[in-house]
C-alpha cells in the first residue's frame, strides 16, 4: 500500500500521468459529448419541448433527433410528458430533468467560450441576462472557502476517494497483485 499511496501523491503533484479508469469527464461525454446532443439540450434550455420544434430549430434529420432524444430520456438528462393537440394523437414533450437542469452551466460556458473566440466581427449573436435585474451573466468559479479562483493555473487536481486507477496508470508492485 505504501508503493500506492506513494504514486498517489506524485500523481496529485502532477510528475505523473494519472490515467483514471472511471473518469468522469469521460463518462459525461458518452452521453453529450456529440453536436446533436447539445443543440437538443441548448434548445431545452430555451424552452422548445416538442419534436417538430426541436427540429425546425436544430435541423437535426429526424431519425437523429429522434435518436438523440431517445437517449437522452434514457440517461435521465430529459423525461417524455404526455400531450394532445385537439383532433390530434397523443405525442410526446422532452423536459429537463434535475440531471439536465444541472448541465446548464456546461452549455453556458460552451457558450462564452464561442462568443469569445468565434464570434462574427458584430459580437456574439446572444446574450444571457439575469431576468430579475436585467444584468448580463457571468460564470466565476469559486472555492469552497468563497476565494474566486481566476485562472486554471489556480486549480489543483487531486485524486477523489472513488478513483480507479487505470491498468496503464497503476506502479508495476500494485498491477501484478491487481487481478490476485
Amino acid at each position: 500500500m505504501a508503493t500506492y499511496d506513494a504514486h498517489m501523491s506524485e500523481a496529485s503533484r502532477g510528475t505523473l500521468p494519472l490515467r483514471a479508469e472511471n473518469c468522469s469527464i469521460e463518462r459525461a461525454l458518452g452521453i453529450v459529448g456529440e453536436k446533436w446532443t447539445f443543440l437538443v439540450l441548448r434548445e431545452a434550455f430555451n424552452g422548445v419541448r416538442r419534436f417538430a420544434d426541436m427540429q425546425a430549430a436544430t435541423g437535426a434529420p429526424r431519425q437523429v433527433l429522434s435518436a438523440r432524444l431517445t437517449r437522452l430520456v434514457e440517461e435521465g438528462l430529459l423525461r417524455k410528458v404526455p400531450y394532445r393537440e385537439p383532433g390530434q394523437r397523443q405525442r410526446d414533450e422532452y423536459r429537463l430533468t434535475q440531471m439536465g437542469l444541472d448541465l446548464y452551466p456546461t452549455l453556458v460556458a460552451l457558450m462564452q467560450w464561442g462568443d469569445r473566440y468565434l464570434s462574427d466581427r458584430e459580437g456574439p449573436p446572444m446574450r444571457l441576462t439575469h431576468r430579475g435585474c436585467g444584468a448580463l451573466i457571468e460564470q466565476h468559479f469559486r472555492c469552497a472557502d468563497g476565494h474566486e479562483v481566476p485562472s486554471p493555473r489556480e486549480v489543483t487536481p487531486i485524486p477523489g476517494p472513488g478513483l480507479r486507477l487505470s491498468p496503464a496508470a497503476r506502479p508495476a508492485a500494485d498491477a501484478d497483485t491487481a487481478g490476485s
